[in-house]
């Protein structure tokens, strides 16, 4: 049986990919805010950032981008997809996503392309 503090982490991460998984559809444009997730799972914000903080030694945004950085390499690996596509699929000025990339994987986003291709 899971303890609280685990239940807690998986709800946030189906949660999250859920998002994350409107977001690349396209049915939504926005990514949730920590309060919002934490009014979903009907517990205060403070107490779900500190709980994922507990059990993946990660901040909740840390998380966040993880999974969005894996969306996006995943984006950048078809070949029909170019990266202003990626960007905006994932709510990013283009511009913006591929600074964003590079601070997450110190990485250009040209050199992943490059890798698939």
């Amino acid at each position: 049986m899971l303890k609280r503090p685990e239940e807690i982490t998986i709800k946030f991460n189906e949660i999250l990919d859920g998002h994350l998984k409107k977001i690349v559809s396209g049915e939504i444009e926005v990514f949730p805010e920590i309060h919002e997730i934490a009014g979903l799972m009907c517990i205060h914000p403070t107490h779900l950032s500190n709980t994922i903080k507990e059990v993946t030694g990660k901040a909740p945004c840390d998380v966040c981008n993880e999974k969005t950085i894996a969306a996006a390499k995943k984006l950048l690996s078809d070949p029909g997809c170019t990266i202003r596509e990626v960007a905006l699929r994932l709510t990013f000025e283009p511009s913006n996503f591929t600074k964003y990339f590079k601070r997450h994987t110190k990485r250009n986003t040209f050199s992943i392309q490059e890798f698939y291709f």
